[in-house]
């Protein structure tokens, strides 16, 4: 028996000294059969476990080690200690590139109670926690990574992402602004900053930091830029826009070979198409897409829904279950698995309705798992190309738009080929809508003229706030009702309108309710004032759906036209406008002359009974037929 195990000792060395890992590690592993106490073998086969990839196995051998020689008391267990939180750093960094966060939190989890002393560990189960949507736990996280090495740049960075995502902007721009002094260079950190000095309204030095962004995309110095966080920015053109999707792209895409192709859709019975979002749920979305998705025609079409948020149980969840063939969970799956799950499934359309917004999935469509790509609703722009060996190819075949949204001449702005329909919004045929209230009840003068937006915080500029003012000093009659989206913005827009000479008063803030109640206080609302360069979008829907009058500015980008496209597809093109004073203009006349905005009143609600902007079922036939040609082309 001992001649044995010698001559395999002696050809597991060999092997091992040739280059030959796994030979090596399968006759070790024949060693500790017999004898599976050996420590030195053990850690042995922990080392070329490590070195031919299989990092759980690594860890079960060095955690076996390590905790022997604990027991034991023996002075090398602290490097037993260092061997297995490597393994396991190792195996959490594996798990984390892959989409496994629960692995890598517990993997991270142990290394931080083995070696409390290690920023590093803190820091990766920090962003493994995140990941998970554990963002108090990962704040936690990136506090005790800061004790142990309060200069790291990139922890004040993601410290600041959960900071904002708990709702402490406050302390969230802080935490940017923290790693930007250690590291000026850390420029998606910069993008961080100026993004949320936009939801609270935080415009000092702004402008100046987005010149320097823009600079700094435009020289290829930055290249992990958020291209939402960009295209809000005011001033970033279409162009840069693309830039900015296709360096997202070079940083985040990955490298992969696309999934073979099966038969094409338009040669089968009927056409999958794959509709992939991380807003399954009680969500804006809801309220545009469940009647489209219950609408198609299941003659010729399978329709799925591929869900990449946790289920809220809420009624718009089960509303969207119930318009929908198959729902298929990927939450738990990285990107290449639930690419592989969409070709297993047959998927010859990928509809992608989140893009680069929050929990994103979009680099699924990077692995090819169906015949066409489509980047759709979720994100207003295009989402780049993919840098490749011979050539660059799009993420998105297509992007749905139309006519308004992006002029042919614009198209070269676009890594898609643009899909047009009538108007690119679809939208449900009705909203829940709630008794409506006084306007005292709200909080609003009865007798007052009432310009309100209901848009995020983020989309209000400078120069759009400036016009609202000067609304108001023209119209002294009236008040501005906005939407309270966090009590920052509400401290510094009532402090701009002070400083505008318009008491503040005059302000008044909407607070967060459920979707019907929100509909229906916007009967008390005499016009919406529409923001630039991101417009409203569902929310502008919402407006026209209650027949509230909407006065937009066209801009340049696709997120600056929306509701241009939805004013122009029912008609109101007079509401329409292409400059700041004009806007102005248009506002001024609509307030100070009530037969005209009763005019407008009158042929908004005429338009409603008959546009297609709320016949799902048009829609649907519409789309249905877009989908056939481009499958055939």
């Amino acid at each position: 028996m001992a001649n044995d195990l010698n001559l395999m000792l002696h050809n597991a060395q060999a092997a091992q000294q040739a280059g030959k890992p796994h030979d090596a590690l399968a006759l070790y592993q024949q060693i500790l059969t017999a004898i599976p106490e050996h420590l030195e073998i053990q850690i042995v086969c922990g080392n070329l476990c490590v070195e031919t990839g299989q990092l759980p196995q690594a860890v079960d051998y060095f955690r076996s080690v390590y905790q022997q020689l604990h027991q034991r008391r023996d002075a090398r267990a602290n490097h037993a200690r260092d061997a297995l939180c490597y393994a396991l750093s190792a195996q959490g960094n594996a798990a984390h590139a892959q989409g496994g966060f629960e692995t890598a939190v517990n993997c991270f989890s142990e290394a931080t109670k083995l070696n409390p002393r290690d920023a590093e560990y803190w820091y990766n189960l920090g962003n493994a926690q995140r990941e998970l949507g554990e963002p108090s736990k990962a704040l936690q996280a990136y506090q005790a990574s800061l004790k142990l090495n309060p200069d790291d740049a990139d922890t004040h960075n993601n410290m600041g992402n959960v900071l904002r995502e708990l709702g402490r902007l406050d302390e969230a721009i802080n935490a940017y602004e923290t790693a930007l002094k250690l590291n000026p260079n850390l420029h998606h950190a910069l993008a961080h900053l100026i993004h949320q000095k936009q939801h609270a309204c935080d415009w000092h030095g702004l402008d100046a930091q987005i010149d320097t962004l823009r600079k700094k995309l435009l020289s290829g110095v930055a290249t992990k830029i958020s291209p939402f966080a960009f295209l809000a920015m005011p001033g970033t053109a279409a162009a840069e826009q693309l830039l900015c999707a296709n360096a997202w792209n070079e940083s985040f895409a990955p490298s992969c070979k696309p999934i073979s192709m099966r038969v094409p859709g338009h040669q089968k019975k009927h056409i999958h198409v794959a509709y992939l979002s991380a807003d399954f749920r009680q969500h804006p979305l809801a309220y545009l897409m469940t009647d489209l998705l219950a609408a198609h025609d299941r003659r010729h079409f399978i329709v799925s829904a591929y869900v990449a948020n946790r289920a809220d149980n809420s009624t718009a969840e089960r509303t969207f279950k119930d318009a929908v063939d198959h729902w298929v969970d990927i939450t738990h799956m990285n990107d290449a698995q639930a690419a592989r799950r969409m070709a297993d499934d047959g998927v010859d359309i990928l509809v992608d309705m989140t893009g680069f917004t929050q929990n994103s999935r979009s680099m699924i469509a990077a692995y090819r798992p169906a015949t066409v790509n489509i980047n759709w609703l979720g994100y207003p722009g295009t989402m780049g190309n993919i840098v490749g060996s011979t050539h660059d190819r799009p993420l998105f075949d297509y992007l749905i738009a139309d006519a308004v949204l992006v002029a042919p001449d614009e198209e070269k702005y676009y890594a898609e080929r643009i899909l047009r329909l009538p108007c690119y919004q679809p939208n449900n045929q009705t909203r829940p809508v709630s008794e409506s209230g006084t306007r005292s009840e709200l909080g609003l003068p009865e007798e007052a003229f009432v310009f309100c937006c209901f848009n995020q915080t983020f989309k209000i500029t400078s120069d759009i706030f400036a016009m609202w003012m000067r609304l108001l000093h023209e119209v002294p009659n009236s008040v501005l009702w906005l939407l309270e989206c966090n009590r920052w913005a509400r401290d510094n827009l009532q402090t701009y309108t002070q400083d505008s000479g318009i008491d503040s008063a005059r302000l008044i803030f909407a607070p967060r309710t459920s979707i019907d109640a929100h509909l229906a206080r916007q009967i008390h609302a005499d016009l919406f004032l529409d923001t630039l360069p991101y417009n409203a979008h569902t929310t502008a829907s919402d407006a026209l759906y209650m027949g509230l009058p909407l006065l937009t500015c066209k801009g340049t980008t696709f997120a600056s036209r929306v509701a241009a496209s939805l004013l122009h597809h029912v008609g109101l093109d007079e509401l329409v406008t292409d400059s700041l004073d004009s806007y102005a203009q248009c506002a001024l006349r609509l307030a100070n002359n009530p037969a005209y905005l009763q005019d407008v009143r009158n042929k908004l609600a005429h338009i409603k009974q008959k546009s297609d902007l709320f016949n799902p079922e048009r829609f649907a036939r519409r789309l249905e037929a877009e989908y056939r040609r481009i499958l055939r082309e």
